[in-house]
């Protein structure tokens, strides 16, 4: 029989595809970004405003900023996991972590339709 930790540990394949699918979700943004930058005309304030109005932009940086803060969640998580051993402690800094991460969530949805 194995001896788990139950605190908040996770085993197994989830967290790890949850780390590479966001990650291939922020390349291929990062990729589309680029182009889309690089091909259009100078940046202004104007082009910017134009660029976020249109709702694939929007979504796509919605899509970008949920799979950051999953990433981020499912990274700073397993390293205070691995790191941080009175649970009392740990349980603070996830916590802190976690509306963090919603907070700059909520931050980008607010400023991506506010446009």
């Amino acid at each position: 029989m194995t001896n788990r930790i139950v605190t908040g540990a996770r085993y197994g394949l989830r967290d790890w595809l949850a780390q590479r699918i966001t990650a291939v979700i922020m390349a291929v943004y990062s990729v589309i970004a680029v182009f889309v930058l690089l091909t259009g005309k100078p940046i202004t304030y104007g082009v910017w405003r134009d660029l976020f109005t249109q709702g694939w932009m929007r979504v796509a940086t919605l899509l970008f900023a949920a799979s950051l803060a999953w990433h981020a969640w499912v990274g700073m998580r397993d390293i205070l996991m691995d790191y941080i051993k009175p649970t009392g402690v740990r349980l603070a800094l996830e916590t802190a972590v976690a509306v963090a991460l919603v907070g700059y969530a909520g931050w980008a949805l607010q400023i991506l339709w506010s446009v």
